[in-house]
C-alpha cells in the first residue's frame, strides 16, 4: 500500500513554484488545452442549434443533424466564410467570437500556470498546442462538411480559427507571466500612456454607438414588434439572431456616429447623406432611418467630446506641451486600429440579393476615427497641462547639476550657502601677501633717496627729538641754499 500511495502523482494545481510538472503531468495538460475549447465552443453551437430546433414550428428533431450543423456554426463563430447552397455568407456574427476568444484567452492562462510558467519562452508549447488544435479542427470540419449544403474552404478554415486562437492564447499567456510589467518597465511612459488612453477612447465610441442604437431602438419600438411572428419559435429564432449580431449593429452605428456611415445592399446610411434601399426584416435593423434628418451633424458632438475626454486624460502625461501630443497621437493611432478591426469583422457578403453586401468604409473610418481623437485631444492636452517655463542660458550647468544628482537636500544646501557667505564675510588678507599700496610708496621713496633715512629714523622719543633737529639742520641748510 506504501508503495502504491507512493507512485501516485500529485496533481498539477498542487505543485509549488519550484517543483517541475511530469512528463505526463504536462501531457495532460496540454491536452485538455487543446480539446477545452474545442469540445466547449462545439457543445455551445449544438445547443444553440437544439434550442432554434425544438422552438422552430413544422420541424423534426434529429439529433445527428444538429451535430453535423454545428461543424459549420463552429466555423461561424470563428468569422470562416461558408458557402449556403452556393451563396457566400460572409456577415458572421461577432457575439460568438468573441465568446470563443475569451474561452482561448482563459485555456491558455490556466494551462500556463498549472504547468508553473514564468515567462512567454515557457508557455510556448502551449501556444504552439492551442493554436494548432483550433487550425486543424477548423480545417476537419471543412473537409468533412464538403458535399453538403453549407461548405467552407478548407484554407480558409485552416488559417483564420488559427490566427484568432493565436491571438486569444497570446493574450492570456502574457497576463499570466507578467509581460505587462516588463513591457511597461522598457516601453516608454508616454507610449504607454497613449496607449492607455487610446483604450479608454475606443471604449468610449463603442458605448457611445451602443446608446445611439438603443435610443434608435427603442423610438422605433412599434416597427421592432411588428417584425416578430405570432409563433414562439419564430420570433425566438429571430430574437436569437438579433442577440449574436448585435456587436455588428453597434459597429455599424459607430461608424455612423463618427461620420462614414455604413451600407447594406444600396441602403447607404450616412451623416451628411442617405440613400433607400430594402433591408432585412429582423427586428436588429428596425431601427434604421427611412429618410435623412437634419439633426444628425449634431451627434458628431460624441467623438468630439472622446477625444477632449482622451485630451483630458494626457494633461499631465509630460510636462513638455509636445510630448503630450505625441501621446495623443498614439491613442489615435490605437483607436484607429480598434475601427480597422471591429469594421472588417463587421461586414462581409449576405448572399447574392439586394442586401449584399453589408460593409463599413474601414479605411475612412479609420482616418475619421484618428482625426477625432487626435485634433480635439491635442488642443486640451496643450492647454490644459502645465507649460514648463524655458530655463535661462547662465542656469543651464545649475540644472545639468541637479539633473544628474538623484536627489538634493534642500535644507543642507541652504546651509552650505549661508556658511559659504559667513566664511567669505570674515575672511581677512593674509600677511604673507604683499600690499599693493606698501610696494608703490617703497618704491618712490627709493627713488627720492629717503630709504636710508626712514630706516634710521629711531622709535623712542628723544630719537624723534633728534630726528626733528636734523630736519631743521637740514632745512636751514636748504634755506642757505
Amino acid at each position: 500500500m506504501d508503495l502504491l500511495a507512493d507512485s501516485r502523482e500529485e496533481p498539477v494545481g498542487d505543485l509549488g513554484p519550484d517543483v517541475e510538472p511530469s512528463r505526463a503531468a504536462r501531457v495532460r495538460v496540454l491536452l485538455a488545452a487543446a480539446l477545452g475549447p474545442l469540445v466547449t465552443g462545439y457543445a455551445a453551437v449544438a445547443t444553440v442549434l437544439t434550442l432554434v430546433t425544438l422552438t422552430a414550428g413544422r420541424t423534426v428533431f434529429s439529433g445527428t443533424g444538429v451535430l453535423l450543423a454545428a461543424g459549420p456554426g463552429w466555423l461561424a463563430a470563428h468569422q470562416v466564410r461558408l458557402d449556403v447552397g452556393g451563396h457566400p455568407l460572409g456577415v458572421l456574427p461577432l457575439l460568438p467570437t468573441l465568446g470563443a476568444l475569451a474561452l482561448a484567452a482563459r485555456t491558455a492562462s490556466g494551462a500556463a500556470v498549472r504547468l508553473g510558467c514564468r515567462s512567454p519562452r515557457e508557455a510556448l508549447p502551449v501556444f504552439v498546442t492551442i493554436t494548432g488544435a483550433h487550425a486543424l479542427f477548423g480545417l476537419v470540419i471543412a473537409f468533412c462538411a464538403q458535399g453538403s449544403p453549407v461548405t467552407a474552404n478548407p484554407l480558409t478554415a485552416f488559417v483564420v480559427p488559427g490566427l484568432l486562437a493565436a491571438a486569444a492564447s497570446a493574450a492570456g499567456i502574457v497576463r499570466c507571466c507578467g509581460v505587462p510589467d516588463v513591457v511597461a518597465d522598457r516601453l516608454d511612459l508616454l507610449a504607454l500612456r497613449g496607449l492607455r488612453a487610446g483604450a479608454l477612447g475606443l471604449a468610449v465610441l463603442v458605448t457611445c454607438g451602443a446608446v445611439v442604437f438603443t435610443v434608435a431602438t427603442a423610438l422605433s419600438w412599434r416597427t421592432v414588434a411588428d417584425m416578430y411572428e405570432p409563433a414562439f419559435g419564430s420570433s425566438f429564432g429571430m430574437f436569437l439572431l438579433s442577440v449574436l449580431y448585435l456587436p455588428n449593429a453597434m459597429t455599424a452605428v459607430l461608424s455612423f456616429v463618427t461620420g462614414p456611415g455604413f451600407s447594406i445592399g444600396d441602403l447607404n446610411v450616412g451623416m451628411f447623406g442617405y440613400r433607400g434601399g430594402a433591408v432585412p426584416g429582423i427586428p436588429l435593423l428596425g431601427g434604421l432611418p427611412e429618410h435623412h434628418a437634419a439633426w444628425w451633424p449634431a451627434l458628431l458632438a460624441l467623438p468630439a467630446a472622446t477625444g477632449l475626454l482622451v485630451g483630458w486624460s494626457l494633461r499631465k502625461a509630460d510636462a513638455d506641451p509636445a510630448q503630450r501630443i505625441r501621446a495623443v497621437a498614439v491613442a489615435g493611432a490605437v483607436v484607429a486600429l480598434g475601427c480597422v478591426l471591429l469594421g472588417s469583422l463587421s461586414g462581409g457578403r449576405l448572399g447574392d440579393g439586394p442586401f449584399d453586401p453589408v460593409s463599413v468604409p474601414v479605411g475612412v473610418a479609420s482616418v475619421v476615427a484618428f482625426c477625432w481623437i487626435v485634433i480635439p485631444g491635442s488642443f486640451v492636452a496643450f492647454f490644459a497641462g502645465e507649460h514648463e517655463p524655458p530655463a535661462p542660458p547662465e542656469a543651464l550647468e545649475d540644472n545639468q547639476a541637479f539633473e544628474d544628482a538623484d536627489e538634493v537636500d534642500v535644507d543642507e544646501a541652504a546651509e552650505a550657502v549661508a556658511e559659504l557667505e559667513q566664511s567669505e564675510e570674515d575672511e581677512e588678507p593674509s600677511e604673507e601677501e604683499p600690499d599693493e599700496d606698501a610696494e608703490f610708496e617703497a618704491e618712490a621713496d627709493a627713488e627720492l633717496g629717503l630709504e636710508d633715512r626712514v630706516e634710521d629714523v629711531p622709535e623712542d622719543d628723544a630719537a624723534v627729538t633728534g630726528g626733528t633737529e636734523t630736519c631743521g639742520d637740514v632745512e636751514a641748510d636748504g634755506t642757505d641754499r
